[in-house]
């Protein structure tokens, strides 16, 4: 008996749909994630092929993917609907887009050493834990209207900071074998000094001292 009626409410519990579930703010933060994406391939595009447009396309998705981000809280808060999945899609296309993009980007203009390659894999690292850091504290940090009143460490768009140097590099030429400061053999891999903005600036972003008045 106890086993058939436990049956009966599982049947009655709703089941989770991806599209149903999805609010109006979910779907522009897809967007953020298709921007992202978008700018990922257009990089891989420019280093096949060599086609100035896909880098170029690459850098103007960037702030696309800015755009939306900002987009979907606001379109949250007006209307007053938010969820634990709109939270997780935010991060993972935060990740994508102001991540794994910028990334990218620095090794297609020239970041290609052994070095270079592994500060931006600590970047990235740095973005996943800056990411995961804040979903799970924000709650404790919030105030009572549940506004989380600011950051700790750089939110991560702020790499946007770096794409917008690295589109400065590409419109001068200064890219490849021209990065300034130019490239070091330590031990037995290439070393580009530029790449360090990365690391400094993956640093900031898991930073516990470092605090940033959110908007």
């Amino acid at each position: 008996m106890k086993r058939e009626k436990a049956r009966r409410q599982k049947v009655k519990q709703r089941r989770f749909s991806m599209i149903r579930d999805f609010q109006l703010a979910d779907v522009v933060t897809l967007l953020n994630g298709f921007a992202g994406m978008g700018a990922v391939l257009a990089t891989m595009k420019f280093l096949a092929e060599g086609t100035p447009g896909f880098l170029w396309l690459a850098f103007a998705l960037l702030p696309c993917a800015l755009i939306f981000d900002v987009a979907d809280g606001r379109i949250a808060r007006w209307r007053r609907k938010s969820s634990p999945l709109g939270q997780e899609l935010d991060s993972l296309a935060d990740l994508v887009s102001f991540g794994v993009a910028p990334a990218s980007l620095a090794f297609a203009l020239g970041m290609q050493g052994g070095w270079d390659a592994a500060v931006l894999i600590y970047f990235v690292a740095c973005g996943i834990s800056r990411l995961a850091r804040y979903n799970t504290t924000a709650a404790a940090l919030a105030d009572q209207a549940g506004k989380v009143k600011y950051f700790e460490g750089t939110p991560i768009p702020s790499s946007l900071l770096l794409v917008a140097l690295l589109a400065i590099l590409a419109a001068n030429g200064l890219f490849g074998a021209r990065l300034p400061l130019g490239e070091v053999l330590v031990g037995p891999w290439r070393f580009h000094p530029l790449v360090l903005l990365y690391a400094l600036s993956g640093s900031a972003m898991i930073s516990k001292t470092l605090r940033i008045l959110k908007p």
